[in-house]
């Protein structure tokens, strides 16, 4: 892989199912983990094992049908977990097994009620135990953003030694700030002297790796979201002088998809996959839009699976968009006095009605004007 290439690793079937009120059958994964693989998201993460023996199973039949992703699956740093996450992705083409542990100093003390040499050495055996299953090995510094920087470089080049191939920074609560964060990653790469032996990965609630799920969500206030980050790098290459291999049209499918299983409805103003992503009310933007649609879009439609851009009527429409949505009705002004005296009735029937359909949008054209019926 060149170094300019980001590696995606969608979490919606593991931290996206976190979510409070999402509960996703196996048969929702199989056919999410599909549409990831239709997207050519390089690994999706299909669940944590260990949490139940329906989560296990559903790991289990994503594993035999992903042909073409790295399948992973989520496990604590205990054998029984590893073990356990092990089997579930064992039918994989290519599987791995991700093991997360905390590394700062609040849940060291609090959660794990270990000392940080207990925990380095607990991290190092894991990551042994998993080898003997796996090639492909993810460790999750969990709560990294509040880690001690000399402990966290210490942890990082012990699992790197140990055998990881990738290592996750989580910002698990959202404290850093983005500078920050960076900061975290590219200090840690100078620091660690066998840094270059793996993958350092990006974990939002970045080196090689993004993390994330479609439509953001996940547990809490939810995760970096798939579409945004992905078409950010397709659309300020110039900037980011990075790229993924996904295939963007199929991310308005993958979203409804996810957001039909989950019942998590898309808010219309998303980014994206939102339903007024590429819909424009204002007189001025409709306009511009009518000249050239790259005047308010920096993207087409089409590259990210959706219909094309959308000419909302409504008050603050103008004569110039008023025209091309009647005309996309059929109608045709015999003139700029019958255009004017049209536009007059829509105005006032915008302020008389909160959404206008195309009935009520004809009916603001005078009878002669109307489509005519071939």
């Amino acid at each position: 892989m060149t170094r300019d290439m980001i590696t995606v690793l969608d979490t919606t079937l593991r931290d996206g199912e976190q979510s409070a009120g999402i509960n996703l059958n196996r048969q929702d994964k199989v056919d999410i983990a599909r549409m990831l693989e239709q997207l050519k998201v390089d690994v999706i993460e299909a669940g944590f094992a260990a949490s139940s023996e329906s989560d296990f199973e559903a790991i289990k039949a994503v594993a035999r049908e992903i042909k073409d992703s790295t399948v992973c699956s989520l496990s604590r740093a205990v054998e029984r977990d590893i073990d356990l996450t092990a089997e579930a992705v064992r039918g994989a083409r290519s599987g791995r097994i991700h093991i997360v542990l905390s590394t700062s100093p609040v849940h060291m003390r609090y959660k794990l009620q270990q000392a940080p040499e207990a925990v380095l050495e607990q991290g190092v055996h894991a990551v042994k135990h998993a080898r003997r299953y796996s090639d492909d090995i993810e460790f999750s510094c969990e709560d990294a953003s509040r880690s001690e920087s000399e402990f966290l470089a210490r942890i990082v080049e012990a699992i790197i030694a140990a055998g990881v191939t990738t290592v996750s920074l989580p910002d698990t609560v959202g404290y850093a700030m983005p500078p920050e964060y960076g900061s975290l990653i590219g200090r840690l790469i100078a620091q660690v002297p066998n840094s270059d032996k793996a993958t350092f990965s990006a974990h939002c609630h970045n080196d090689l790796q993004v993390e994330c799920t479609i439509n953001g969500i996940g547990e809490r206030a939810g995760n970096a979201s798939l579409e945004e980050i992905v078409m950010a790098i397709r659309t300020r290459h110039d900037h980011l002088e990075v790229r993924t291999g996904l295939e963007t049209r199929y991310l308005v499918p993958a979203s409804r998809l996810v957001s039909e299983r989950t019942g998590f409805v898309v808010q219309p103003n998303k980014a994206i996959v939102g339903r007024n992503a590429f819909a424009h009310e204002s007189g001025i933007h409709q306009d511009g839009m009518l000249k050239n649609p790259l005047t308010y879009q920096i993207m087409a439609p089409e590259t990210v699976g959706g219909q094309d851009y959308q000419l909302v009527l409504g008050k603050h429409s103008g004569r110039a968009g008023y025209r091309a949505r009647m005309e996309r009705l059929g109608v045709r002004f015999s003139s700029e006095d019958a255009l004017s005296e049209a536009f007059r009735r829509f105005k006032k029937l915008c302020d008389q009605k909160l959404h206008l359909d195309d009935k009520d949008l004809l009916a603001t054209a005078k009878k002669e004007e109307e489509p005519h019926v071939a």
